[in-house]
């Protein structure tokens, strides 16, 4: 019973990912296809004498006649009429033929390169004519990255930015910014655990405290300090305030520092050490846990942070990858949502990556942070 509650849990978490992976390699009218298919497909029919691969437009409600136009406003189109349309105007047509109720019409399936200069050709045909199997789209990916940051501008070459300077500046908040919370979390917490001053547990007290204080509130503040340091439209305020601490990850290395036998400390100071000595050569080697559980805490946050993205920055050159994401999404003339899915599947794949193979040590961490011994 409680390993079915168990996967019946973690299903709630596994479902959605999974159908974000399989949407990014379907195409974009099986994407937002209803009711959803579970794998994609692929259809083939034969058209002018060639096997191809066909869109699957409708079937028809009744019967009709296809033929080629020679004459009229269509002469050079196959056209598709009823019967009686047919009769009233014979010399306009050529290689007519009769079509069913509940034929299908197809339409020829282009790649993307030739899809805004190519006319697709078209026919209707029986349903025992058109076959189906299972085919993975995997070029929806590169197309998705190549569309992430939006075409040039043809007469001055800006506007177009790579899916890698995205994922270069992300990489850059993210990196700078666990370094400041390794650092600078440490520190502090270090001096509220081990050092004893007049006014610390109040200090410390206050500390948690602005865990009660939402970023909302502090965003309006926050802006114009940054604004006046010219920092404004740059990654600077992404990362530069990880290196003045957070209360959470101050609150996490007391409580795992706490658990250190202070035994070590009494004998690194019989051995002449100073503070910065045994914060530096015994405390922290015995942290590691509790370092990367924080470095891991801030890495996620940093790479799914949207808000603050959103708030400083200004140009595209500088976004972020959550960022750029919802930029495509909002873009003029509408979403191709299966690229919208590869790409959320790119930007997500990089953290669940670096969660498993962190993962023992970031429980640990969690696990041990508070204990004693």
């Amino acid at each position: 019973m409680v390993y079915a509650l168990l996967i019946a849990a973690s299903a709630v978490f596994v479902v959605p990912f999974a159908w974000l992976v399989v949407s990014s390699l379907k195409p974009i009218e099986q994407a937002m296809a209803m009711p959803p298919t579970i794998f994609p497909r692929a259809h083939y029919a034969t058209i002018d004498g060639e096997r191809i691969e066909v869109l699957i437009d409708y079937t028809l409600p009744r019967a009709g006649v296809v033929a080629d136009a020679i004459a009229g406003d269509q002469a050079g189109r196959r056209v598709l009429l009823t019967p009686e349309q047919a009769l009233a105007r014979p010399a306009e047509l050529r290689n007519a033929h009769r079509v069913g109720a509940g034929w299908i019409r197809v339409t020829e399936r282009l790649a993307q390169a030739e899809s805004a200069a190519t006319v697709p050709r078209w026919d209707v045909v029986p349903p025992e004519a058109v076959s189906t199997q299972i085919k993975f789209r995997w070029d929806n990916y590169p197309n998705a990255l190549a569309a992430l940051g939006g075409a040039a501008d043809p007469k001055t070459g800006e506007g177009g930015v790579s899916f890698w300077v995205f994922l270069r500046n992300t990489l850059l908040v993210c990196v700078l910014g666990v370094i400041g919370t390794v650092i600078s979390n440490a520190i502090v917490a270090y001096g509220f655990a081990r050092v004893r001053w007049r006014g610390r547990d109040a200090f410390f007290a206050v500390t948690l405290a602005t865990l009660m204080v939402p970023f909302p509130v502090l965003m309006v503040p926050l802006y114009g300090v940054f604004r006046e340091l010219g920092w404004i439209g740059t990654l600077l305020p992404l990362w530069v305030p990880a290196f003045f601490g957070s209360a959470f990850n101050i609150f996490l290395m007391r409580q795992f520092f706490l658990g250190i036998p202070e035994e070590l400390s009494e004998a690194a100071r019989i051995d002449g050490g100073n503070e910065w000595t045994i914060f530096w050569r015994v405390v922290l080697p015995l942290s590691k846990p509790v370092l990367a559980a924080a470095a891991l805490f801030h890495f996620l946050y940093a790479w799914n942070d949207f808000l603050a993205p959103y708030l400083y920055l200004t140009r595209k050159e500088t976004f972020t990858l959550s960022l750029a994401l919802q930029a495509y999404q909002s873009q003029n003339g509408g979403v191709q949502w299966h690229y919208l899915m590869a790409a959320s599947t790119v930007t997500i794949l990089p953290i669940v990556v670096l969660f498993f193979f962190a993962q023992r040590t970031f429980i640990q961490g969690i696990a041990t942070t508070g204990s004693k011994g």
